[in-house]
């Protein structure tokens, strides 16, 4: 820890982006010791068998350039992305900000990508790794549900499972797709591809908002219960600044600390509303054990993190798995999935 501390000093010198760029450059070369498996943190989700339950959030690594490094880290499962069909360069910079006391980042990169066809080839074969692809739509596309359903198609022979992204804050329109008419456009589309005999069985994962309201939030969730969606990841960044001290008139994503509430909250009424019948993976200011745990027992299978990482260090991982561990013997259970939703009622 001690030595991350003096490492963050150095890279919090640099520009957020200078410095992530850093710090993909040495993942791409990093050795790490295997990492310590621990029964009680292993589970069957979505079809899949992760050995621990904690992720690398999209954002992290957009085009897949390191996912696999990701996972010898210690992280059970990578999420590689936003990936857009057509590359674009996103927002103009600067675009990403460190509120250093509320230990968050805002961000608006705005879907930068080296589009479909360079992230496929970076990823060739994931082997027994599980990475998910987070697909985006294009800022300029003239329908953004043909983006996704693009996505899925081109990415469903390779990929472990994938998450359709219309949640993020910084794309003029995106989260129109999280509420009634669009909704269900998105979703018939998504229904529609057996029709095609493409005999795509990937899990497909829908992210959305922590700042959807409850009615809005509850009518996703019905109808993602009779659509051929697997899950939800819950949840992407916040517009609100309700929950930060700093004093800030950046737009934006608000990712980190802040947003562990509102994001916790977000997950148990999901929870609630499927009735515990879909997986839900938990992301929003998880930085260490006690607060993966807290979002297990509102009702997440699975958690993704990332801005945590940037706060605390590689060591993180290790911490979080071998703590949460200790949790979930500790109050007796067997298994990481008989605690999901254990305090939901």
């Amino acid at each position: 820890m001690f030595f991350y501390s003096f490492l963050k000093s150095l890279l919090f010198l640099f520009d957020p982006e200078i410095a992530h760029r850093i710090t993909i450059n040495y993942l791409k070369f990093a050795r790490f010791k295997k990492p310590k498996l621990y029964k009680v943190l292993q589970s069957e989700v979505f079809g899949l068998n992760f050995q621990n339950p904690i992720g690398i959030a999209a954002g992290f690594d957009k085009n897949g350039e390191v996912a696999h490094n990701l996972i010898n880290l210690g992280f059970g499962f990578s999420e590689v992305g936003t990936v857009t069909p057509k590359p674009q360069p996103g927002n103009p910079r600067p675009r990403v900000f460190r509120l250093k006391d509320d230990r968050a980042i805002i961000n608006r990169l705005g879907f930068n990508s080296v589009g479909f066809s360079e992230v496929k080839t970076k990823l060739e074969k994931i082997g027994d790794n599980i990475i998910g692809v987070n697909i985006g739509a294009n800022k300029n596309s003239k329908d953004f549900s043909e983006d996704y359903i693009k996505g899925i198609k081109f990415f469903s022979t390779l990929a472990s499972y994938i998450t359709i992204n219309i949640s993020s804050p910084n794309t003029p329109g995106l989260r129109n797709l999280e509420v009634l008419e669009n909704l269900d456009v998105l979703l018939d589309k998504i229904n529609n591809l057996e029709r095609e005999d493409l005999l795509i069985k990937i899990p497909i994962l829908l992210k959305i908002s922590p700042d959807l309201e409850a009615d809005n939030l509850k009518y996703l969730c019905e109808k993602v219960l009779s659509s051929k969606i697997d899950g939800l990841i819950i949840s992407n960044t916040t517009i609100s600044r309700d929950s930060i001290s700093t004093d800030t008139l950046e737009k934006g994503g608000l990712s980190g600390k802040p947003i562990f509430d509102i994001s916790t909250k977000q997950l148990r009424m999901a929870y609630k509303y499927t009735n515990g019948k879909i997986p839900l993976i938990g992301v929003g200011g998880v930085d260490s054990a006690e607060k993966a745990y807290e979002k297990i027992k509102n009702g997440a299978s699975l958690i993704q993190l990332y801005t945590g990482l940037v706060y605390n260090g590689p060591n993180l991982i290790k911490d979080i798995n071998e703590d949460l561990s200790s949790l979930i013997e500790r109050d007796g259970y067997s298994n990481i999935s008989e605690a999901v939703g254990a305090e939901v009622n």
